[in-house]
């Protein structure tokens, strides 16, 4: 459960209700107007209808469950599963990795670990993985957009209905209901901004950054990917990796463990050129 999602449709909603009871619990059935509803929320829904396609429409639950509920990710823990990984093929060779694809949670590293299991060649995994990423990507927006649409049109259709009751009030207009009716042909209005502003429009844009963060947590598998492939040093990895982390999120580097890193590595090459 995204909790910042949770507590902010609560926060928002809870103030507005609170500031109308303010002036006594009787104004919050003022607020409570079933045709405006209608217009607002159906007309919104057959707006997407003829901007998406019907099969995306019916997919709006799943997008919005998505701003609530998803999977958090740990690129900390992902980076130290990676940097096994290239132990145990730094170790036993990469063949070794097959014997691993059980315990990963993530399909996307599995994936990339089998490739390079099978042995396929690093651009033929690179191109792979790439096209998977950007066609999540692509599927992302689309919900992103279908959200951030109906909260663009979910205003326009409260004005529609604030017209509605317009035409409605003055052509029965009577000077004792000009005022109740007034109220009702606003309610429209308010419905419409009320569920753009508060929450479709914020949700599309939850939805924004977290397709952004998978984007990144992906390229970062692949890049550990790519780099096992090769047969780099876990060390070098495993600094690779942290630069997908923000400044904050990164273990504080063991310099000295940095300098025999590199001592090592400078010795094994001096011993390949004098074995040459």
């Amino acid at each position: 459960m995204d909790r910042g999602t949770f507590f902010g449709c609560i926060l928002g909603v809870g103030l507005i209700v609170f500031a109308i009871i303010l002036g006594g619990w009787d104004n919050l059935f003022l607020f409570w107007n079933i045709p405006a509803m209608l217009i607002v929320f159906g007309g919104a829904i057959a707006s997407v209808m003829i901007a998406f396609p019907l099969k995306t429409v019916f997919k709006l639950p799943v997008y919005l469950r998505k701003s609530f509920i998803h999977e958090e990710l740990h690129p900390q823990n992902m980076i130290n599963q990676i940097v096994a990984l290239a132990e145990t093929a730094r170790r036993n060779g990469l063949l070794a990795l097959e014997y691993h694809l059980e315990e990963f949670n993530d399909s996307f590293l599995s994936e990339g670990v089998q490739m390079i299991v099978d042995g396929l060649p690093s651009e033929s995994v690179e191109k792979i993985l790439n096209a998977e990423i950007n066609a999540m990507n692509i599927r992302h927006k689309l919900g992103r957009s279908l959200i951030a649409n109906y909260g663009k049109f979910t205003p326009a259709f409260g004005m529609i209905g604030t017209l509605v009751g317009l035409v409605l009030m003055f052509a029965h207009l009577n000077p004792e209901t000009i005022g109740t009716g007034m109220a009702v042909a606003i309610l429209t209005t308010l419905y419409g901004a009320v569920v753009s502003y508060l929450l479709l429009l914020p949700i599309a844009e939850k939805l924004a950054i977290l397709n952004d963060s998978e984007i990144q947590w992906r390229e970062m598998i692949l890049t550990g990917i790519l780099a096992i492939q090769a047969g780099e040093h876990p060390r070098v990895i495993r600094m690779k990796l942290q630069t997908y982390l923000v400044p904050d999120e990164r273990p504080k580097e063991d310099y000295s463990a940095k300098n025999d890193f590199a001592e090592t590595e400078i010795n094994s090459k001096i011993d390949e050129k004098n074995a040459a």
